[in-house]
């Protein structure tokens, strides 16, 4: 089998020599000929249940688009799934998985905490008709239920980097299907389907884009799923523009490279912050117990670290805003390194009981120098 980084430049893209170009083509068309009436609704009763154009007229780029389709391709074949449907961003992507469930009749929903805030607060609220159980690994066999439709699960996860046993919540599951975010790992770490996971979710804005400019989210899944959710997808609207779609396939190009290189910075980078008197505890599974799951499930203990500082709250917001090179802003996976503050932005809705420390950091790890980081880092420490 070809390796990933091969396929990662060329997946999607296998067609193109015939074609004649070596880009894959931007297919902007809003709308479709139909060459009649019979052939169009023909198409359109296929393409709103979920099922690909077979050769039939596309119909309207809410039902489908060539440019998306390349893209879903390419992804599916790096996570190893019979397919992918992606959407306007990530959290689009969870809301048709949930929707799914729901529609399915099985609105209860398992999660093992941390999570990514939005996915919790989403999950908390039960705005989309859902309740949740929130459970501990070793307790999602005991949570699940005659009505539970997912088990979700992130690993790494947001923002504290514990990993979980995907392969052992799939058993505990048993027929209810386990949704792994996999967005901090990437496929180049990390395949959840090969563990078992049904579905496989990213906020592609993050590292499958990789440079802070496009906006998505992407679910891989098997046969079954995809239908599901791309008829979910079609009459919801929640679609990925095919300019995004086109910036997020460049975006696998890199993918390998740009993960392994700032994987690289981030080891060093956690290393150093390990031996800083100002630093409590640093969170990255290279320097923890953890290590089990590394070359068992995740290949390396990615490019994303959070560190709590002895002096709390005033302590991080200090060196949040101190910092001259690294940029202070939520959102990660980027080429340049990002600091934010869970507590206060991207778990800010996230109740109490489950919110990161207020004296905790989340820094993703770029592809600047690391002693040009580590400098940064130390001139922010020093003044508190």
């Amino acid at each position: 089998m070809t390796q990933l980084d091969t396929r990662s430049v060329h997946a999607g893209r296998d067609d193109l020599t015939a074609l004649g170009v070596h880009v894959p083509p931007i297919d902007l068309s809003t709308t479709y000929p139909l060459p009649d009436v019979g052939t169009g609704g023909t198409s359109y009763d296929e393409l709103t249940q979920g099922h690909g154009p077979d050769g039939g007229s596309l119909v309207y780029q809410r039902l489908w688009n060539p440019t998306v389709a390349r893209f879903e391709g390419a992804l599916a074949e790096l996570e190893h799934t019979d397919g992918a449907v992606a959407f306007g961003s990530g959290m689009a992507a969870l809301t048709a998985c949930l929707l799914a469930a729901v529609a399915a009749g099985r609105p209860h929903v398992v999660a093992v905490r941390p999570l990514y805030g939005g996915t919790d607060h989403l999950l908390s609220t039960g705005l989309l008709g859902t309740t949740v159980t929130w459970a501990e690994v070793t307790e999602v066999a005991s949570a699940v239920r005659a009505d539970t439709g997912l088990v979700i699960v992130e690993t790494p996860a947001n923002p504290t980097l514990e990993l979980v046993d995907i392969a052992a919540v799939v058993a505990a599951a048993g027929d209810v299907p386990v949704l792994v975010d996999n967005t901090f790992a990437t496929p180049v770490l990390q395949q959840p389907a090969r563990h078992g996971a049904s579905l496989v979710l990213h906020s592609a804005t993050k590292y499958l884009g990789g440079h802070g400019d496009v906006m998505g989210g992407v679910v891989a899944a098997g046969v079954e799923w995809v239908g599901r959710l791309r008829q979910i997808r079609a009459v919801t609207g929640g679609l990925l523009h095919p300019l995004a779609a086109y910036e997020l396939h460049r975006g696998l190009q890199t993918l390998p490279v740009r993960v392994r290189a700032q994987q690289a910075t981030a080891i060093k980078v956690a290393d150093w912050l390990s031996a800083q008197a100002a630093i409590e505890q640093v969170y990255y599974p290279g320097l923890t117990d953890s290590q089990a799951l590394i070359g068992r499930q995740q290949s390396g203990p990615g490019a994303i670290l959070a560190f709590t500082l002895t002096g709390g709250y005033e302590a991080a917001a200090h060196v949040a805003g101190a910092l001259k090179l690294i940029t202070h802003a939520v959102s990660l996976g980027g080429v340049d390194t990002l600091i934010q503050h869970p507590a206060a932005l991207t778990h800010r809705l996230v109740t109490p009981e489950a919110k990161p420390s207020e004296g905790l950091l989340r820094l993703s790890l770029g592809l600047e120098d690391p002693e040009d980081l580590t400098t940064d880092l130390s001139q922010a420490l020093t003044q508190l």
